[in-house]
């Protein structure tokens, strides 16, 4: 994918890695936003006197209508340069966020939480292709990567801080959330260049998804996310036993410990997709994940064992992100801008079909098992992920070397 116009006035280039930072700054607040509110159900349940169950739609609900933005408004806003597109994208969150912080009550804080989504989703596919623009193909992996860690630092120090703050006010949260949105916002109007995209036609734009390893890339996303966010969406509640009794910010210190371990898989995994096969490192992160959901139960009771679990299970959220996004714009770097839409897609579907299945599975399972159906979930994500490997080895050599 070439950037038709990459450059600022008076300037004839910009070193590829130095618009990354207004972009991945922009998705630190994003993630920050969409993850920290796992930590604060059970505050934002009191406060608005609903279940947990029914707080965790909270999640439920952001994650939809990213699920439904993301493509839409990655093929609506494709015309703008991205500069622009991120601008008014940052936007919408920050006054999303504001509204969160005032809401009256849970329908406020629904209808809030949906507002933020229009504005995270456009953010996240406006950056991504923004980085496929700006980035030698050779790099395209860690420039990802970089930005993607946005979203992964977020994890690490984000949400536990966001978590410490909540421990105070909930809506504390949220209102530092809305400041992240505007120092993002400075910080894209002051660093990031113009970036215009190539015009490509809607159809042109979808033609990739008639190749069925473009559809078994993204199901497996969503499959895998939908593992990890059955569980970490009610993280507070299936580590309850080991935090109760134990010091003030223990549920903070577990975020933190998942919060590396995402940042660890995300830089690891740029790193090895620019080298290995990508579909092998796929397969390796799916069934580590798999594995790490399974065993949950056993782990979740000791404080000193969920800390350890929780940071290696951190690297196997953290790594599936970069791979399969890597994938995507492989298979279709001129499309990048929508295929950034439809795996944000796939992320957060996975992450609304955890929060839904978290919330039902508490009606026939204790809470700290929902690592069993997680489990499950990427269990299939592995399991699809592997019949592709197997269908491209039959393949043609083009189709096998897209489907590295």
């Amino acid at each position: 994918m070439s950037p038709t116009d990459v450059s600022e006035p008076g300037q004839g280039s910009v070193p590829y890695m130095k618009p990354l930072i207004p972009l991945a700054l922009a998705t630190f607040a994003v993630g920050t936003d969409a993850f920290v509110i796992a930590g604060l159900l059970p505050a934002i349940a009191s406060d608005f006197d609903v279940s947990i169950a029914a707080a965790g739609q909270l999640v439920t609900a952001f994650a939809l209508t990213f699920a439904i933005a993301a493509p839409v408004l990655g093929w609506l806003l494709s015309s703008l340069d991205r500069r622009t597109a991120l601008q008014v994208a940052l936007v919408v969150f920050i006054v999303g966020n504001a509204v969160t912080a005032l809401s009256p009550d849970y329908t406020v804080a629904l209808f809030s939480r949906v507002l933020t989504a229009v504005g995270a989703a456009t953010i996240t596919a406006t950056a991504s292709s923004a980085a496929v623009a700006v980035t030698p193909e050779e790099r395209r992996g860690r420039a990802m990567a970089f930005v993607i860690g946005g979203l992964t630092v977020s994890t690490a120090l984000g949400m536990p801080l966001g978590n410490m703050i909540g421990s105070v006010d909930w809506r504390l949260t949220l209102w530092a959330v809305a400041a992240l949105g505007v120092v993002a916002a400075i910080g894209t109007t002051v660093g990031l260049p113009k970036i215009t995209l190539p015009p490509t036609s809607l159809g042109a734009r979808l033609a990739p998804l008639r190749k069925p390893e473009m559809i078994v890339t993204l199901l497996a996303t969503l499959l895998v996310m939908g593992g990890h966010y059955t569980l970490y969406t009610y993280i507070a509640a299936v580590t309850e036993d080991a935090t109760a009794g134990a010091f003030a910010q223990a549920l903070t210190l577990i975020l933190l410990a998942w919060g590396i371990g995402a940042v660890i898989g995300n830089v690891l995994a740029g790193y090895l997709v620019d080298s290995l096969p990508t579909v092998r490192v796929a397969v390796a992160a799916l069934a580590a994940a798999t594995l790490l959901l399974g065993i949950s139960p056993l782990a979740v009771s000791n404080l000193a064992v969920v800390i350890i679990w929780a940071g290696i299970w951190g690297i196997t959220d953290g790594a599936p992100s970069v791979i399969q996004q890597y994938r995507l714009v492989s298979f279709a770097p001129a499309s990048a801008p929508v295929l950034f839409g439809l795996n944000s897609s796939a992320v957060f579907l996975g992450v609304a079909l955890g929060g839904g299945l978290g919330g039902i599975a508490q009606d026939w399972l204790p809470v700290t098992s929902l690592g069993l159906p997680a489990a499950f979930l990427a269990l299939v994500a592995t399991v699809l992920t592997v019949i592709q490997v197997n269908a491209s080895k039959k393949a043609s050599p083009e189709a096998v070397q897209v489907a590295r």
